[in-house]
């Protein structure tokens, strides 16, 4: 098995493990880790088809992360995917109306975060161990939504870090905040911000490049590191999802060993669909990755265009987890596509003088796998309501402009291949959304908790234990800033309390 290694996407630095690579959470030049070759799958689709979903994980991963040991790995893939999943299956595939959706909300925070979120912890402080650093990890975040709750849960009360979370105040949904702010834990830390979620997203990386707040941190037995999907420890463990997907398929007799499949991933910072890109250069049978964007679609217009131009009006919308213009993975597409650190490097410096760039049609050729488009907000809630009364099966607002777009996708084609939609959230964590859409009058008025039990009512099933949980519990943080003070706001938290 090679050694992988991994290197900035803008060239600058040596190459470092997979482990210093997890713990440093992203380059000092400002870019994003790689590994310097993308492994193959090592077992045939026929043997994974016979694992279940921790052995499939440690196959996977065990090709990225060449300096964990197997013991040490198959430690942290047992803490990470255990009970705190509702299902032993730990995901679930659906086949729903000529489509086959990747349930990844099982875990403890009903969302897809939870696949990766609950695993990084566990390799961060195993690769504390392995490379004998004294500080204590500060883990910086900004959330759309999902990633906050999930990397605070993840988290808690872990011995040698501290997790700080900032989200846009007005950009999440009820129950998304309600999850955050009753988080327990005493080196958790929740942030509201007054602005969007690119605000806390580039308020965190020029935190992360910082190297005097570093130097502070360090005098004080502290380092940064990141928990968002910039962090390559969060994307590994993605492309496992897609491989125990597709064996599932094979075994469940819905595809045939080697047919190809399409995957349609509903996207905000590119980090879900990127690792489908990883398992297919891997060797997964994949054909077309469908890039599922909301009204926000600067993803949408790049892949029409060849040109990505976040100059525009930021939209508030009920799939708020993909209200995103900078998405900050698709840098790592870029690179494999630009075949230099140096064409990457001006690019992205383009991004960040100006607010957008363009590829050139070389690139662009190099894009033929991916297909985009967008849903409205009365497409997806009419996705929604449809889908619902034609099979009873309930979809949240980021699933269901997936489902649109890969609607969009086969009408325009008329291709008939097998696609797995990735269903990234229960319908639990957006109860007011999805009601609406299924019908507008009838649930008006009703409180959070109310809009809960309603769709318990027309869902069946019973209410998952992260939305249960937090009507009743007190609410633990109350910080807000203006995302010009989140420097000055961690420096608060931790500089202030020392050790």
């Amino acid at each position: 098995m090679m050694n992988v290694r991994y290197k900035s996407t803008r060239g600058n630095g040596s190459t470092v493990s997979a482990s210093q690579a997890i713990l440093k959470g992203m380059p000092d030049d400002g870019g994003l880790f790689v590994p310097l070759e993308i492994p193959k799958l090592g077992l045939d689709i026929s043997d994974l088809a016979k694992m279940n979903y921790r052995e499939t994980a440690f196959e996977v991963m065990k090709l990225f992360l060449t300096d964990f040991t197997e013991d040490e790995l198959k430690s942290c893939i047992a803490k990470a995917y255990d009970e705190k999943f509702d299902t032993e299956e730990i995901v679930s595939v659906k086949d729903r109306d000529g489509a086959f959706y990747l349930e990844l909300f099982h875990g403890a925070t009903i969302a897809f975060k939870d696949m990766a979120l609950s695993i990084l912890p566990h390799l961060m402080t195993t690769a504390v161990r392995k490379n004998h650093i004294k500080n204590d990890i500060v883990i910086l975040t900004a959330t759309s939504g999902d990633t906050g709750k999930a990397a605070l849960a993840g988290f808690a009360d872990v011995p040698g870090t501290k997790v700080i979370v900032f989200y846009p105040k007005d950009g999440v949904s009820p129950v998304q905040e309600r999850q955050m702010v009753t988080q327990k834990g005493s080196n958790t830390y929740v942030v509201a911000i007054r602005g969007n979620f690119d605000d806390a997203q580039s308020g965190v990386k020029r935190i992360l490049e910082d190297t005097k707040l570093s130097k502070d941190l360090d005098e004080k037995g502290f380092q940064f590191s990141s928990a968002n999907s910039i962090n390559i420890g969060r994307l590994v463990p993605q492309i496992a999802y897609y491989v125990y997907a597709y064996a599932s398929l094979v075994r469940s007799g819905k595809v045939r060993k080697g047919e190809k499949i399409n995957v349609a991933v509903p996207t905000g910072n590119f980090g879900n669909i990127l690792a489908a890109f990883y398992a297919k250069n891997m060797g997964l049978p994949i054909a077309k990755l469908i890039c599922a964007s909301n009204e926000n679609k600067v993803l949408c217009d790049f892949f029409h265009t060849g040109c990505y131009d976040k100059n525009r009006k930021f939209i508030l919308t009920s799939s708020p987890s993909m209200d995103i213009l900078i998405s900050s993975n698709l840098e790592r597409l870029i690179y494999m596509i630009s075949g230099s650190e140096e064409k990457n490097k001006k690019l992205m410096k383009e991004l960040s003088q100006k607010g957008s760039y363009e590829i050139d049609e070389k690139m662009r050729e190099k894009l033929q796998d991916f297909y985009s488009n967008y849903a409205t907000e009365e497409e997806t809630g009419s996705a929604i309501k449809k889908m619902y009364e034609d099979t009873g099966y309930v979809l949240d607002p980021h699933t269901a402009v997936a489902s649109t777009v890969y609607d969009k996708y086969r009408s325009e084609t008329k291709d008939d291949t097998p696609t797995l939609i990735v269903s990234t959230a229960s319908p639990y964590k957006f109860a007011g959304s999805v009601l609406h859409a299924i019908s507008s009058d009838k649930f008006e008025g009703l409180t959070d908790k109310e809009q809960i039990h309603a769709l318990q009512e027309i869902a069946g099933g019973t209410i998952p234990n992260a939305v249960k949980e937090i009507f009743d519990a007190p609410v633990l943080h109350s910080t807000a800033a203006d995302a010009t003070d989140m420097e000055k706001t961690v420096r608060g938290i931790i500089l202030k309390e020392g050790r």
